[in-house]
């Protein structure tokens, strides 16, 4: 049985859930980001259990199934953008579709109306989050950053980074330097 997870981002969230379900003694054959696939018996206690035990750690057993489709596409970007090392090559409207296995329409209106912003507003604002993370790091060029998150250029990224943030790129990381340098003084 497939059960989805909302909030579970992290690999601190799966081990957080593979606790649960050993305390609560349901045998499980694979924890991935968003679910979960139980092998044993489920009875609504276990359910039920799960789920205050769950909340308590800011986690949640998602029961609708609009909410379980917008909490998978949201998993797929992240897993996408933050966990994997190369960003596909295909339009990302043709990789949900073909990860999701639903039509792309579907999928975007059902996010809409769930989150009140669409696909491609949720995939620019982790993209950015993406980008602050490899600025912080400071091991790659403003240019490496934008090819390797697929954006057209670097201005095409930073001119995206500026609508988010109100800061450039190149600000930014100077923020980032200036706080070293002001911790490094005290």
């Amino acid at each position: 049985m497939k059960v989805y997870i909302k909030y579970m981002v992290s690999l601190r969230c799966k081990i957080l859930v593979e606790q649960e379900l050993e305390k609560l003694g349901l045998k499980h054959a694979v924890v991935e980001l968003g679910t979960v696939e139980i092998l044993s018996t489920f009875s609504n206690q276990q359910r039920e259990s799960l789920k205050t035990n769950l909340l308590r750690s800011g986690l949640e057993l998602l029961d609708d199934k609009k909410s379980i489709l917008v909490d998978r596409i949201k998993n797929a970007i992240i897993e996408m953008i933050h966990y994997s090392d190369e960003i596909p090559q295909v339009n990302y409207s043709d990789y949900l579709s073909e990860k999701l296995d639903y039509d792309y329409t579907y999928l975007a209106n059902t996010f809409s109306e769930v989150k009140g912003i669409t696909i491609q507003q949720f995939i620019i604002l982790n993209k950015i989050e993406k980008v602050k993370e490899l600025i912080l790091y400071d091991e790659l060029s403003l240019s490496e950053i934008s090819y390797k998150l697929h954006y057209s250029s670097a201005a095409h990224m930073s001119n995206q980074f500026k609508k988010i943030t109100g800061l450039t790129p190149s600000f930014y990381r100077k923020l980032k330097e200036k706080r070293k340098s002001n911790l490094e003084n005290l």
